[in-house]
């Protein structure tokens, strides 16, 4: 049918199932049966005129040629599959015709007058009479579109699987390696050349063997795996924890074929999971000390206080100490939280309780350090935080932070494993006091110094001001809590 030549009514036969020009029917003949057909059929006489076609040829090309005019196809327009114009007496029921001859393979497309296009495969077949003499031809047309957009889906489908992080394998009934991904080369080390044909127990740990064997049961029984987590071998011999998705395949005719295996590494989890683990008992561990911290605070302060405003003030302060000391600790950056705990130093540590006692602007600071500085973690940081801010606010009610011209002197000094810390108080009110009486500082060396560090406080109440000399282990300075 040359273009332009096509109409959308005919004469219909009894019925009007289709369109015919062999002549009136009475009783079941071929072209109930070509009628009947799914797929497209049409026939031609021996010029190439069409002179039957069946309602699946209608449904394919989009129209109904005039019998007796239209030729050699009833679409109404012809592409090669590369687009190129095919005319219609160079399609391949013409040269079927022309040269007397079925011709096979010629795969083409057909423009529907409403613009869409269906690419076919056509069987044109030439048709003889009993002497051998050409008096037509017959020409069923098999719709390619389903099958080229199965095509494309398993394209697509192919790339996504090639193309994915997670290790995409399949495999036989009897264990043999079929298909093998990109990620399964890098997780596993192995090639596709090196993998496809061989047992998939290559991947596995001998002591482990008998996994394969109750997953091949499970999989015959149309069985599906789910997230099976267990340890495989890589080509280098290193092991990979991952975790299985196991899938049977079944063929065409529903039996089960064999397995599709998605393995992904879970070794990264693992290990934050491990860390989150870890973290949780960390901060379950400092919390409880932080409780236990408070409580005994509250109970020490309790003992050096007389009214409860003195006892809130007190345990106010004391725990605002730690929490600037312990501020020290806290990791500022995100690569410290690969670190269990931090650590400070002394000396920063005595800035930090101090700075509320030193000079304002333009003035001379009213305390020196000097001496070795270092680190201190752990449990230490509480002691000496505590320490220090009780040796603070004492010497600011009473001693040389309590007027204006007082001065504190620190020296640090290490010495066969201990550590040396003198506080030397001058230039404030004259010391009376003789004793250390039974006051937060003296309980809490009591509770911490000797026990916890390993060390001894003694006080010296010279007329001058006092001097505190703390000596504790210096091993203990940086111990976990």
């Amino acid at each position: 049918m040359r273009e332009g030549e096509a109409r959308t009514d005919q004469s219909a036969l009894s019925g009007g199932k289709g369109q015919s020009a062999l002549g009136p029917r009475d009783k079941l003949t071929v072209e109930d049966v070509l009628q009947a057909l799914p797929e497209a059929v049409y026939t031609t006489d021996a010029s190439g005129r069409i002179t039957f076609y069946n309602e699946a040829a209608v449904a394919l090309w989009g129209l109904r040629p005039q019998l007796g005019t239209a030729e050699f196809c009833g679409s109404w327009k012809l592409y090669w599959p590369d687009g190129t114009p095919l005319p219609h007496g160079e399609c391949s029921m013409a040269l079927a015709l022309r040269e007397a001859r079925p011709i096979r393979g010629q795969e083409a497309v057909a423009e529907r007058p409403d613009g869409t296009r269906v690419s076919f495969l056509p069987f044109p077949t030439p048709i003889f009479d009993a002497d051998g003499t050409l008096i037509g031809g017959v020409n069923m047309l098999i719709d390619l579109t389903e099958r080229a957009t199965l095509n494309e889906a398993a394209q697509r489908l192919a790339a996504i699987v090639e193309s994915s992080d997670d290790a995409i394998l399949s495999k036989d009934l009897n264990g043999r390696i079929t298909s093998w991904n990109g990620g399964a080369e890098r997780l596993f080390g192995y090639t596709a050349e090196e993998a496809i044909g061989n047992p998939v127990t290559m991947l596995i740990p001998l002591d482990r063997h008998g996994e394969e064997t109750d997953i091949l049961a499970r999989i015959r029984r149309g069985e599906r795996v789910d997230h099976y987590e267990t340890i495989r071998r890589r080509k280098d011999g290193t092991l990979v924890e991952i975790s299985l998705t196991i899938s049977p395949v079944r063929g065409r005719d529903g039996r089960i074929i064999g397995a599709s295996k998605i393995a992904q590494n879970i070794t990264q989890r693992r290990r934050a999971e491990e860390q989150q683990y870890l973290l949780i008992r960390e901060m379950d561990h400092r919390v409880k000390n932080l409780f236990a911290l408070a409580s005994g605070v509250v109970t020490l302060s309790a003992r050096s206080s007389t009214t409860p405003r003195e006892l809130a003030a007190n345990v106010s302060a004391r725990l605002g100490a730690l929490a600037q000391a312990h501020a020290l600790t806290v990791p500022r950056t995100s690569l410290a939280s690969t670190r269990t705990e931090q650590t400070t130093t002394l000396h920063e540590l005595l800035r930090t309780i101090l700075a509320p006692y030193g000079g304002g602007p333009g003035e001379t600071s009213r305390t020196t350090v000097t001496g070795p500085d270092i680190p201190v973690a752990g449990s230490a940081v509480t002691s000496f935080a505590l320490l220090l801010h009780e040796f603070a606010t004492n010497a600011a009610k009473y001693g040389a932070l309590s007027t204006p011209d007082g001065h504190v002197d620190i020296s640090c000094e290490e010495r066969d494993g201990r550590f040396i810390l003198v506080w030397s108080e001058s230039g404030g009110p004259a010391v009376e006091r003789t004793s250390d009486g039974e006051g937060f500082g003296t309980l809490l060396g009591r509770a911490t110094v000797k026990g916890q560090l390993d060390g001894e406080i003694t006080r010296d109440w010279r007329p001058e001001g006092l001097s505190i000399r703390l000596v504790v282990a210096r091993s203990r300075l940086s111990a976990e809590p």
